[in-house]
């Protein structure tokens, strides 16, 4: 018997549904995780609304979109990369000049925060009060040490919040 359950990568009406079953079997679900960022925001579409309702955490996962939302690929390609080694989760099609630019700008806006476009992506989702906490995914220890700074500025105001959306568009 399961004490407490997690879901991942549920719709808000899939999570309704599960979250409901659970409940009725005297196993409540726990946390969700969805793969959330600025580039993949399809959980704002209700899920967050359902998950709060149910009292079920929201554990994002891929906030970084596998990297992109760092200052890794502002430049191009690194030899050293996930998409140049491996691309399985981002590929290098997905890394498109328009993608690019779209990068670029938001490093710009994370700039006139005075934070890195990393640390900005993970203040960004945790903005919402509704987001328990993120899965960084770092491959490297020096990786979780930098991400923490993002914490040293999560409140965003109402026209950093306008301008990202607008980029985002």
């Amino acid at each position: 018997k399961a004490l407490y359950v997690g879901i991942s990568n549920y719709s808000a009406e899939e999570a309704a549904a599960a979250i409901k079953i659970l409940k009725e079997n005297g196993t409540p679900c726990l946390i969700h995780q969805p793969k959330y960022s600025m580039f993949e925001r399809w959980v704002e579409n209700g899920l967050l609304d359902v998950l709060e309702e149910n009292g079920v955490g929201c554990i994002p996962f891929s906030p970084l979109a596998q990297g992109l939302l760092t200052d890794k690929y502002l430049h191009g390609i690194p030899a050293d990369s996930r998409v140049a080694t491996s691309g399985v989760f981002l590929k290098e099609s997905n890394i498109t000049p328009e993608k690019i630019e779209v990068v670029n700008k938001l490093n710009e806006v994370a700039k006139t925060r005075g934070q890195k476009l990393s640390h900005m992506a993970l203040s960004w989702i945790l903005k919402d009060k509704r987001v328990t906490a993120v899965l960084i995914g770092a491959s490297k220890p020096e990786q979780i040490t930098d991400s923490i700074k993002a914490l040293d500025n999560t409140i965003f105001s109402e026209e950093e919040i306008k301008l990202i959306d607008e980029i985002l568009k």
